[in-house]
């Protein structure tokens, strides 16, 4: 490996904090994703509100072909599209002034007058009222609901803008009664299954329910794939602590969210969300708006980069890039925008506080003692890091919740664990084949990182693994000198 090559891996390897891609037109190409790989993405995500399943399949197939060519770990996140509400096509776009008169319409016509304008939800008139404030993709444009009547929606806008074809539309306020998983998700949920990608995130989820049906649809597929619900509605707030308790991890989606919500209030939640997925062990993913500007130019604001930071320090698992890296004209830049300021803030934090431990009862309970006492021992040694030996993952993760100092070495013998591993704070993934013998695993591992040039000959390092005693293996936690 070349010296810059080495210098540049040793760097994404001590950044803890994940990256999501969002994976689109400006990087669908094998040689796009490769150079995002390079830079530091660890989840390519792929918006099923866009693009046919064909044109999805032709990205897990680069993303998969990258994996085998370049022994590389990305993992796959497929996004439901969800039950949204859409503008309908426009023959032209309507440029709005403040005060312009516009109809919302269910009627399904081929000729609406003009500045009429059809939307997708057929029960959208008996959900708005007169004085409600409709967003349109997120609040570039507002409407003041003057009217309601059977199939038309009166409304003033309330600022000058451009409204195009299928644009967003939120009430302010409010969550439109519509189904979690719709049948087009169903479908797409199934091309994932046959696609095996890593994580599911589910959008617009309202209540623990719709996870639970979709995690028993995987388990009866027979498939090992994590459910990340999405909070993206004002309905899900007051069944936060229902839904990260059976998800399998959280994703903060701030710009419906901010729809519809007080801005004011998204900050807050994202604390409180954050916090409630540390204690519960589950990982948080912070996404849209992060570099929203660089979506068109190529450096960011500071109130950017101050909102990495914030995300950062509040220890969430993984960050988000949505149209940055989807659409916009500097993917590579965003890209690494976002790993510079999240290695600049861990580096500040390093001498953060101590490892976080869930008290909670359960039966992994032993387990997470064994690994908060790995961390402390890591924290207090001034370790180079944490060697973790785990087949399903589970240690490397309950590892992660403890948020150790150092980086969390996890070698593991399948490369889906290692791809799925690839969203947890802290953890750097790697494949080895495992022994009979757990010391032979142990040091084909520390060979590992040691040609890799992330440890050196002299360093400290603890090992989580288990050792063959009496006839049976025993989980221990070891201080070695590499």
């Amino acid at each position: 490996m070349l010296a810059a090559e080495t210098e540049q891996e040793q760097h994404r390897l001590l950044r803890k904090t994940k990256i999501v891609c969002t994976i689109g037109p400006k990087t669908a190409s094998f040689e796009a994703i490769k150079g995002l790989a390079e830079l530091g993405m660890n989840v390519a995500r792929l918006n099923m509100s866009h693009g046919t399943q064909d044109w999805h399949l032709g990205v897990i197939k680069n993303i998969k072909r990258y994996n085998k060519k370049f022994a590389g770990s990305l993992a796959i996140m497929l996004d439901t599209r969800g039950a949204e509400i859409r503008s309908g096509d426009l023959k032209q776009d309507l440029a709005l002034k403040v005060g312009d008169i516009l109809t919302l319409t269910t009627r399904r016509q081929a000729e609406l007058e003009p500045y009429c304008v059809e939307v997708s939800h057929d029960g959208f008139v008996a959900e708005v009222a007169p004085d409600d404030i409709i967003l349109v993709d997120g609040g570039m444009l507002r409407l003041r609901v003057l009217g309601v009547g059977r199939t038309d929606i009166r409304c003033q806008s309330l600022d000058e803008g451009v409204l195009s074809s299928r644009r967003h539309l939120n009430v302010r306020g409010k969550s439109a009664e519509l189904p979690t998983i719709t049948e087009q998700d169903w479908r797409d949920i199934e091309f994932g299954i046959d696609q095996r990608v890593d994580f599911i995130a589910l959008s617009f989820v309202r209540e623990a329910g719709p996870i639970v049906d979709l995690q028993k649809r995987l388990q009866a597929r027979g498939v090992a794939m994590e459910v990340f619900a999405k909070i993206e509605s004002a309905a899900s707030i007051p069944e936060l602590d229902d839904i990260i308790a059976v998800a399998d991890g959280v994703m903060i989606a701030r710009g419906d969210l901010g729809a519809e919500l007080p801005y004011e209030d998204v900050p807050l939640l994202q604390d409180e969300i954050i916090a409630k997925c540390r204690r519960a062990g589950k990982p948080v993913i912070v996404a849209t708006h992060m570099l929203e500007s660089m979506i068109v130019n190529p450096t960011p604001t500071r109130a950017e980069v101050t909102d990495i930071t914030h995300a950062v320090q509040q220890g969430a698992d993984a960050i988000m890039l949505s149209g940055e890296t989807a659409t916009g004209r500097y993917p590579r830049k965003a890209l690494e925008v976002m790993g510079t300021v999240a290695g600049r803030i861990e580096r500040h934090l390093a001498a953060g506080s101590a490892p976080f431990l869930s008290a909670r009862e359960d039966r992994l309970r032993p387990k997470r003692e064994i690994a908060h006492s790995a961390a402390m021992l890591s924290n207090n040694l001034q370790a180079v890091g944490t060697l973790v030996i785990t087949r399903r993952g589970l240690m490397a993760a309950l590892l992660s919740q403890c948020r150790p100092r150092g980086p969390i070495f996890a070698f593991t013998n399948t490369t889906h664990v290692r791809r799925r591993l690839g969203i947890y704070w802290g953890v750097q993934a790697f494949v080895v084949a495992l022994s009979s013998d757990p010391e032979v695993t142990i040091q084909r591992a520390i060979e590992q990182l040691l040609r890799k040039g992330v440890v050196r000959s002299g360093e400290k390092i603890i090992v989580l693994s288990d050792i063959l005693a009496g006839g049976k293996f025993v989980e221990t936690v070891q201080v070695r000198v590499i």
